[in-house]
């Protein structure tokens, strides 16, 4: 019967562990997301820098220098969310590897009073057994079971 309170229980500890599974799966979207983004804007500024500057007057080249500044700000801010999201993810991995843990937990604590209850319950039915064998066969060994009462 312990088995069976510990079902509810069991069961809110699993939601919560697929809860937190659920979370992970998305935090590694967001993180793959924001990296596809960081590669596209890298690439990018290296496409930017390595283009060859045709006609160049001061103008041109103060505008090319800012934009390649602006670009690489870009490139840092991207991989700070990036990093940023990469830890959000790792918080999520350890909240799932603790739901895991806790799941497993209960359910090893609800296995061993399954196996109890069951023991107990065979334990039981063996006695039963034994107690209606040993009535079955106590006048014979005791020798009265042939023998009429002597008035």
């Amino acid at each position: 019967m312990r088995s069976r309170r510990l079902d509810p229980l069991l069961k809110v500890v699993q939601q919560r562990q697929d809860t937190a599974a659920r979370e992970v799966a998305e935090r590694d979207r967001q993180l793959a997301e924001q990296q596809e983004r960081l590669e596209a804007l890298r690439r990018y500024a290296e496409e930017y820098a390595a283009a060859p500057v045709a006609t160049t007057t001061p103008a041109l080249l103060v505008n090319r220098l800012a934009f390649r500044e602006r670009l690489n700000a870009a490139v840092v801010q991207q991989a700070g969310i990036v990093d940023h999201n990469r830890q959000l993810s790792d918080v999520e991995r350890m909240r799932l590897m603790l739901a895991s843990r806790e799941t497993k937990v209960l359910e090893q604590l609800s296995d061993s009073y399954k196996a109890r209850e069951t023991r107990e319950a065979d334990q039981r039915v063996q006695r039963e057994l034994d107690d209606l064998g040993a009535r079955r066969r106590g006048p014979e060994l005791t020798g009265t079971a042939d023998k009429e009462p002597t008035p």
